[in-house]
């Protein structure tokens, strides 16, 4: 098989960018599993997709980038935050650092995705100090930015890496 799209998705943003990606690959020689259910199907070139938390993935996903051998890789992920290129890079090292040495890495496409209702809550509750008050705005704001994600433009965006990437 030429292209494996694996993806670890907890709110559903993951698999919505798993799904456009594969769309974007050419030719039958594909398929496309959640890491929870993944059969072990091999490929030349893996698309790996994962939810961001504190800045990282889920261990799931490092176990599994960490057993590919001489395979060519390709990272995509969604975050809460968005919009800030700094922290999608800090991202991309942190998870690409797992790949091994034997391994092509293609890089990392990012975007950001909506976050559970319960984020906004812990914004509005729990950071009632005064002087959070800017912080805690730009916390809101995000979050309600972030309900708009992923949207077409993202999607567009990760058919493009796609593109670029198998160039």
């Amino acid at each position: 098989m030429d292209y494996m799209v694996v993806y670890s998705s907890k709110t559903g943003n993951t698999k919505q960018v798993a799904t456009e990606i594969f769309s974007a690959l050419p030719g039958m020689s594909k398929d496309m599993q959640d890491l929870e259910e993944y059969n072990g199907k091999d490929a030349d070139t893996f698309f790996v997709g994962f939810w961001t938390n504190r800045g990282t993935c889920d261990m799931s996903v490092i176990d599994f980038i960490s057993g590919l051998h001489g395979k060519k890789i390709a990272l995509f992920g969604t975050c809460g935050f968005g919009g800030d290129k700094e922290y999608y890079k800090s991202i991309e090292q942190k998870v690409s650092v797992w790949i091994p040495d034997d391994c092509e890495y293609l890089g990392t496409f990012m975007c950001q995705g909506k976050m559970p209702m319960h984020v906004r809550e812990k914004y509005e509750i729990s950071m009632e100090d005064p002087k959070q008050e800017v912080w805690r705005k730009e916390m809101l704001q995000n979050f309600d930015e972030a309900l708009l994600h992923p949207n077409e433009t993202d999607f567009e965006n990760a058919r493009n890496f796609v593109k670029k990437t198998i160039e």
